[in-house]
């Protein structure tokens, strides 16, 4: 597990991946104890690790039946994405048109820091200012309730924006050229450049995870077979 992350935020890690994957079939029970043990710890980061993960809808929960793997279909993981999409995009139009100086300097700060996990191959730091960005993003829209949606989608779609999706297909380098023309926008507060900034980002991450995930599940298939 890294050593970085919570044992809780480790386990939904690696949970998450074996649902993405199929290696944890749809409908599948995941029994807090035989969790706990598989990964030698106690039953309260398994529980809060299932927690998270039902917040994403990779896992449903029942009362009094426990927790089950859930069907991730790409009809609907199209859906969320488009969606976060849209929203993130009106974020990015109120951040280039309400952020403060204080704020910009703050994005082109991430953005100079990517650029060095972008040299370095540090996929994993790039991911977590990836995330950072983004939230700035959303926080300096200066409108809480859109902030607030953009942060639920987001959290939804958190599984399928982890750091092996910045491995595929060059997406790491990908995705910092299009926060270039991102972060330019709204340091120049347009907002419509922004916007289309923002949709195009949005696009190209989406493609990126649909395409990954979609070449995941006839591999997992055969190896089950």
């Amino acid at each position: 597990m890294d050593k970085n992350k919570t044992l809780s935020e480790a386990v939904c890690d690696q949970l998450a991946t074996e649902i993405i994957d199929h290696t944890l079939a749809p409908g599948a029970r995941l029994d807090e104890q035989s969790l706990a043990d598989r990964f030698g710890v106690s039953r309260s980061p398994i529980r809060d690790a299932l927690r998270q993960l039902a917040a994403t809808r990779l896992v449903l929960y029942v009362p009094h039946r426990g927790f089950s793997v859930a069907a991730v279909d790409s009809g609907s993981l199209k859906g969320l994405f488009e969606s976060a999409g849209e929203v993130e995009a009106l974020c990015a139009k109120w951040c280039a048109m309400r952020s403060d100086a204080a704020e910009r300097k703050q994005l082109q700060a991430i953005h100079q820091k990517s650029a060095a996990a972008l040299k370095n191959r540090d996929v994993e730091t790039y991911a977590r200012l990836n995330d950072e960005m983004h939230q700035l993003i959303y926080a300096a829209s200066h409108n809480g309730v859109m902030a607030e949606i953009a942060l639920n989608l987001r959290q939804r779609l958190s599984p399928f924006r982890s750091k092996v999706f910045f491995t595929a297909h060059e997406r790491m380098r990908a995705s910092h050229a299009e926060h270039s023309e991102l972060v330019a926008a709204i340091l120049e507060q347009d907002g419509a450049r922004a916007a289309r900034a923002m949709q195009d980002h949005a696009a190209h991450s989406a493609l990126n995870a649909l395409q990954h995930f979609d070449a995941e599940q006839p591999a997992a298939r055969r190896l089950r077979a």
